[in-house]
This record gives C-alpha cells, sequence and structure tokens, in this order.
C-alpha cells in the first residue's frame, strides 16, 4: 500500500508555493496524497512567523494535527517558524517527530543527523496545478532593511530565478492564470545586475497564459514600465506595499513614500486604466504612530478607495530595528485605531463591490459556481457567485447581478 502525505500549509501564497515544491517531493518519493490528516503516514505543517498571531496560529495547527494523526504517523513542522525557531520548536513542540528548515528533506527516512541542505525549494519538481491558476515565486529572500520585518533574517538575501527556469515552470503548470510572487516581486533579476527584468518576464509570461497577476509591489519600484506591462496583461491588478503613509512614521519604518505620493500614482494608474483594482496592506501601532499619524492614515483611506485593504498590528519581531524603538503604542489604541480603519475599509470595500452591480465582466471559473474577474486575487479577494453550468477552468463573460460585501453575484 503507498505511503500517504498531507500538507497543511499556513501565511502567504509563497509558503503555498514551497508546499507545493515539497508535495512534488513527496510524490517522487512514491507518496499519495491522503483524504485527511488522519488517513497520512506523514504529516507536514508548513509554518508562518511573520507575526505573533501567525506564530500562534502555527503552533495551534501543529498541535491539533498532531492530534489527529493516526497512531504510526510522523508529523513534521518546515516553513518560516522552523527556520527561525528550529531549536526552541524542537524543545518545545514534543509532538513533532521533525523540525525542518527550509531545504531539509520532510520524507520518511530521509534526514539523518548532521545532515546539510541539499536542495533549494526554489528548484524542486513542482506537480502541475490542481486548480485553474497557481503561484509561481519568482524569487526567495530579500535586499530590503523594513524596519518591522524580520525576512531577510531568515528567507536570507533575494535570489532570483533565470527567466527560462521560470517560465519552464509556467508552461508545466498548465493553468488559466499565474500570480506571481516573490518578497520584493518588482526588485526580480536586480541581484543578477538586471533591474527592470521584472517587465520581460511579466511580458514573457503574460505570452502563455490568459491572466498573468502580480502580488506584492514595493511603491518606489512601481515604474511607468511596469504599470504598462501590468496593463497590457489585460489585469490591472496592483497590489502594493504601502504600510503606512505618515512621512516620519514610513521613514521611521526604513521605507520610501508618503500618503500623496501613493495618491498621485494611484490616481495617475486610474487615469490609465479607469478598471483597476488595487489592494494595500498597513501596519497600526508602528512605535512612535501618533494620533495625527492615525488620522492621516483614514484619509489616505477614505480618499484612495482602494478595493481591497488589511490592516495589521505592529509585532515586535526580534532582530529588527523596530524592537529597540520608543514610543510603543498602547495595545487597548491599537485595537481601537485597528477597528475604526477595517470599518471604513470594509464599508468602502463594498461601496466598490455595489457599484459594479449591471456591469459586465470577464470571470475565470475557479471551482463549480465560483469565479473571479481580474479585481478579485485568488484566495485573498472577495469571488463571484456564478452559474454551476459553467464549465471550471474556462472563461465567460457574466452581468453582476447583485453584491454582498465583498463578494458578488453575477448572470
Amino acid at each position: 500500500m503507498p505511503r500517504r502525505y498531507w500538507v497543511e500549509t499556513l501565511g502567504c501564497p509563497k509558503n503555498q508555493v514551497d508546499s507545493d515544491k515539497l508535495v512534488g517531493t513527496l510524490v517522487a518519493d512514491g507518496y499519495e496524497a491522503a483524504d485527511s490528516p488522519g488517513d497520512a503516514d506523514l504529516v507536514v505543517v508548513n509554518t508562518c512567523a511573520f507575526i505573533d498571531a501567525a506564530r500562534q496560529e502555527s503552533i495551534d495547527t501543529v498541535l491539533t494535527l498532531s492530534d489527529a494523526r493516526r497512531d504510526g504517523a510522523r508529523l513534521v513542522v518546515t516553513g518560516c517558524m522552523a527556520e527561525r525557531y528550529g531549536d526552541e520548536l524542537s524543545e518545545s513542540l514534543p509532538e513533532a517527530d521533525l523540525v525542518a528548515g527550509f531545504g531539509v528533506p520532510v520524507t520518511l527516512g530521509r534526514k539523518a543527523a548532521g545532515d546539510v541542505p541539499s536542495f533549494d525549494l526554489l528548484n524542486l519538481v513542482r506537480p502541475p496545478a490542481t486548480a485553474p491558476w497557481a503561484y509561481v515565486k519568482v524569487a526567495e529572500g530579500c535586499d530590503r532593511v523594513c524596519g518591522f520585518c524580520a525576512i531577510p533574517s531568515f528567507r536570507g538575501k533575494q535570489r532570483s530565478r533565470p527567466l527560462d527556469v521560470v517560465l519552464a515552470e509556467v508552461d508545466a503548470l498548465d493553468a488559466k492564470e499565474i500570480v506571481l510572487v516573490a518578497q520584493d516581486l518588482a526588485s526580480y533579476g536586480s541581484d543578477l545586475g538586471d533591474r527592470g527584468a521584472i517587465v520581460p518576464l511579466v511580458e514573457a509570461v503574460a505570452a502563455r497564459v490568459p491572466r498573468t497577476r502580480l502580488l506584492y509591489l514595493y511603491p518606489s519600484s512601481l515604474t511607468d514600465g511596469l504599470i504598462d506591462v501590468i496593463g497590457a496583461t489585460g489585469v490591472p491588478y496592483f497590489d502594493l506595499s504601502l504600510q503606512h503613509v505618515s512621512r516620519p512614521l514610513v521613514q521611521r519604518m526604513r521605507r520610501w513614500g508618503d500618503g500623496a505620493r501613493f495618491l498621485e500614482r494611484i490616481q495617475a494608474i486610474r487615469s490609465r486604466y479607469p478598471d483597476a483594482a488595487f489592494r494595500s496592506s498597513f501596519i497600526v501601532g508602528y512605535p512612535g504612530e501618533t494620533e495625527d499619524d492615525h488620522d492621516q492614515l483614514l484619509s489616505f483611506v477614505e480618499e484612495a478607495q482602494l478595493d481591497w485593504g488589511a490592516f495589521f498590528a505592529f509585532s515586535p519581531e526580534d532582530g529588527t530595528y523596530a524592537v529597540e524603538l520608543d514610543g510603543q503604542v498602547d495595545p487597548s489604541l491599537v485595537a481601537e485605531r485597528l477597528k475604526e480603519l477595517g470599518e471604513l475599509q470594509d464599508a468602502i470595500t463594498a461601496s466598490r463591490r455595489d457599484a459594479l452591480v449591471g456591469a459586465r465582466c470577464d470571470v475565470l471559473v475557479d471551482a463549480p459556481g465560483v469565479a473571479r474577474s481580474h479585481r478579485e486575487a485568488p484566495e485573498i479577494d472577495g469571488v463571484i457567485t456564478v452559474p454551476e453550468s459553467l464549465a471550471v477552468g474556462t472563461f465567460a463573460t457574466v452581468t453582476v447581478t447583485g453584491a454582498a460585501g465583498p463578494d458578488l453575484e453575477a448572470a
């Protein structure tokens, strides 16, 4: 009887790509997918370590799956949390049979004491896409020094994949929509001495698939050339990593920009691509955030009218610049600010979705009765309910007939 695996993925789409790569190695080793964690011989938890809440979710998931696994099944913890806190996790989670950092084989019998990682997750074989869309990670690591972010400390410096390797993976996935991801996507190729390489990459991918989408764009890297190539794909979706709009606070974050510059860029894009959709995320309660800073962010959110927005409480991360900063914001005040921002953005998102009622749009059918237009990134944004008669994996033109918060109904 073949051995069976179960992989539970937490965190961002980049982690999902890593899980897909791990699945490729498991299948090559003779494993088959299990129907549930309780049916698996090997249970793998791909963890997230970005903020406190993500780490707690990772630990809770490990404990839950430990209880759910059958007798004799092996439980492996991998991913960001395993890489960052490997020794600590090994001691504090006796439920795990192995805590494996990036590049350490997780299959049964493959790990021996003193083993050195023998492969890079970026270069692992990956199975074909099981959905009409797929994430493709074009680079690993990050060269930026954002004050709040610990990712470079455990993901390392940026390592871009060669163009031909990325395109070979795109071809093998055989998906209708490719979602390009990286820690700093717009800087693709800069570590290879090829700044601006993201533009020909997007052009090459778009020549192969009907839809190409980009996630995680640093605002200063959003050049006119990149804007034009995104618009030319037919998917004018701009996921901008803004984090805050108060210039002094943004500088304290060791980042670029301010609200005025961000608004100018958004308005310029909308003037060229009226159907453009925008998403961003923001940190609330960064050390030194004043009431005026918060008011500036509220005003920006109101004026920017982003389609999608996410707000996260500042999380002090060991080894980062921000962890030593003065001006810590009281958690109760952070909670109030998060609530105010969240309610404002929810109302804006609902309003923008309401405005689409009656519009015609092209959708990709992801599952029976579920589809997305260019405005919705998979697994992140809302969806569009469509007739179940539309075949999965096909494109269709539908008319929006209703809206319910972030989701739409169409016929």
